[in-house]
């Protein structure tokens, strides 16, 4: 999302928040609510409170509105609770439900900021300027209205006719730090909605030079403005400067095939409430990306309140709806997106990971697959559905699908080695080594250092007790590339242990445990290594644990056998059987 959308200079926007949303509605991570439920609410008002607070830990928010609203309807002057409330509806888009809320809550204490910017944007949404001044003015000016009354304000004025008393409007924004980004984008948005088109250019260009690279909101401004005005050479230019600067991206096909019907394009802000709610989104998107979600959810909402067809907004809002799990709900918005949309191969994508993560997994596969043939030259959708099916140990349909990526994209590159690691690790998997083994070599040709390719390679090769003494050195090299991987260690540790070096097996493999102590088949090999140095206690006490952290059935089931019958004698790969013969610690 970064790239698409940061426009805002924001350091001072999470320090504004002190006090915005003193609550959290973020529970512990792994329990997700794939479907909420209905809820019938009892008749106790703190039994409801209590259910409500607990829904919300579990992120289970429609039954905890549900449940707070029963409990505000008892204790109708209770303060927390109508704040919670409020916050809750807004959250969920119960916009309208909302707002009589917000309006108690500004009668009992009149500087409250999210209430009273709910109220603003109510009037922007009626077209009340009176309303909205009246608004304005009772809100404080520090905190989140400090960036949000200025751009409501201007914008207001902006869809009045009076450019002048925006552009004025919107100067407390301009010279601080927290808020540069904003002002200078709606200052250039302001010119291009007012048909100075000159100085809109001038505007949008200062941005992208303070930018590494154009991101795709302004790029979408800055060429629709090029190709209004009959300069579609130079619109195609900067589109194509960012999708060399992003490949794979699809963001822009649709303006691509604009071009190539000459069809102009129509102004992405049409009016006061257009720009309005692409300020809300800009300050969401910016908070979102300070880690205050839960106001970032409630400026998204009141954006998409505004502008219902926002496609970039309402990625944003089930992005973050899908970071809290709520996977039903982030898909409903991501479905609603125009097929006509720049995201909206974005949102089948973000949809069929959704299902997946649902255990929806066949009707995730159907929808990815029709994703790659709408895109029937583009790899990328391809890529992911290989990715999808590699995840569900589907190696046939995951090879072919990463065969028809390499495919698609032609000539293979230095930026293409994961494909063939990718495709090289399914193959392996599949049984095919010989295939595999040559994906692995021509992934390193373009990427010799490449930590997880020597890792995978080399251990495959003593795994196979072949190129034993090249297979060390590239493990070797991974570690080095990356000396906190305990996975890339555990390797490294397997391979002193498959060669018979057991004293140098046990400091490795001790060291990738430290890191990785969850790991239950590094845990299992841990074990093993010290019953080879003759730790035999220890060695069951980390099969034991290995055992805990819930293996696979095939690691369990061996775990188990050594448990009962600790380990057969050692036969290492490339010793000689008898001397290989042995359980006794090694001499290195």
């Amino acid at each position: 999302m970064n790239r698409l959308i940061s426009h805002i200079s924001a350091r001072l926007l999470a320090a504004a928040l002190t006090g915005v949303l003193a609550f959290n509605t973020v529970s512990p991570a792994g329990v997700a609510y794939a479907a909420e439920q209905r809820v019938v609410p009892g008749p106790s008002p703190i039994g409801n409170y209590l259910a409500g607070r607990h829904a919300q830990s579990e992120r289970d928010l429609d039954a905890a509105v549900t449940y707070l609203s029963a409990a505000l309807g008892a204790v109708p002057n209770a303060p927390d609770l109508l704040r919670r409330t409020f916050v809750l509806m807004t959250i969920e888009g119960r916009i309208n439900e909302a707002l009589p809320l917000a309006k108690r809550l500004v009668k009992k204490k009149s500087k409250t900021p999210i209430a009273n910017l709910a109220l603003a944007v109510e009037a922007i949404k009626k077209g009340d300027d009176k309303l909205l001044q009246q608004r304005l003015k009772s809100q404080p000016a520090e905190g989140i209205n400090g960036f949000t009354r200025p751009v409501m304000e201007a914008w207001s004025l902006a869809g009045a006719q009076k450019p002048d008393a925006a552009l004025k409007a919107l100067k407390p924004l301009d010279g601080n730090a927290g808020s540069q980004g904003l002002y200078d984008m709606h200052h250039a948005l302001i010119l291009d909605f007012a048909g100075r088109e000159k100085a809109a250019e001038a505007a949008y260009q200062d941005i992208a030079k303070g930018e590494r690279g154009p991101s795709f909101r302004l790029v979408q401004h800055l060429g629709r403005l090029y190709e209004r005005n009959g300069r579609a050479t130079e619109a195609k230019a900067l589109y194509q400067r960012y999708v060399e600067d992003t490949p794979g991206t699809a963001l822009l096909d649709a303006a691509f095939r604009r071009l190539a019907a000459k069809n102009k394009p129509p102004k992405i802000i049409r009016d006061g409430r257009d720009g309005a709610a692409e300020a809300l989104f800009n300050i969401a998107n910016s908070l979102r990306q300070q880690r205050a979600r839960e106001t970032a959810l409630v400026l998204g909402r009141l954006a998409l309140w505004l502008k219902p067809k926002f496609p970039i907004a309402q990625i944003m809002v089930a992005d973050i709806l899908e970071d809290d799990q709520r996977y039903l709900r982030a898909n409903a918005i991501y479905k609603a997106i125009g097929e006509g949309s720049a995201f909206r191969n974005s949102a089948d994508l973000r949809r069929a990971l959704n299902l997946n993560a649902l255990k929806q997994t066949d009707a995730a596969i159907t929808l990815m697959r029709s994703l790659t043939k709408k895109r029937a030259t583009d790899p990328q959708p391809v890529v992911s559905l290989g990715d999808l099916l590699r995840r569900h140990e589907r190696w046939d349909g995951a090879i072919d699908a990463y065969t028809e990526a390499i495919k698609r994209v032609g000539n293979i590159e230095k930026r293409h080695w994961r494909m063939l690691y990718t495709r090289g690790i399914v193959l392996e998997r599949a049984k095919r080594w010989e295939e595999a083994e040559k994906d692995f070599l021509k992934a390193l040709e373009f990427e010799p250092e490449q930590p997880y390719v020597l890792n995978y390679l080399g251990y495959s090769w003593v795994d196979r007790g072949i190129n034993l003494e090249r297979a060390q050195d590239m493990i070797r090299t991974a570690v080095k590339r990356r000396p906190n991987d305990g996975y890339i260690i555990d390797s490294l540790g397997w391979v002193y242990y498959r060669i018979g070096k057991y004293k140098k097996a046990v400091l490795e493999l001790e060291r990738a445990v430290q890191i990785r102590p969850e790991d239950p088949v590094i845990n299992d090999h841990l074990g093993d290594a010290y019953w080879r140095v003759g730790r035999k206690l220890e060695a069951q006490f980390q099969w034991t644990r290995s055992l805990s952290l819930k293996p696979n059935d095939e690691v369990a089931a061996e775990v188990r056998k050594k448990l009962k019958d600790g380990l057969a004698p050692a036969k290492p790969v490339g010793v000689p059987e008898k001397a290989g013969e042995t359980s006794a610690p090694d001499k290195t």
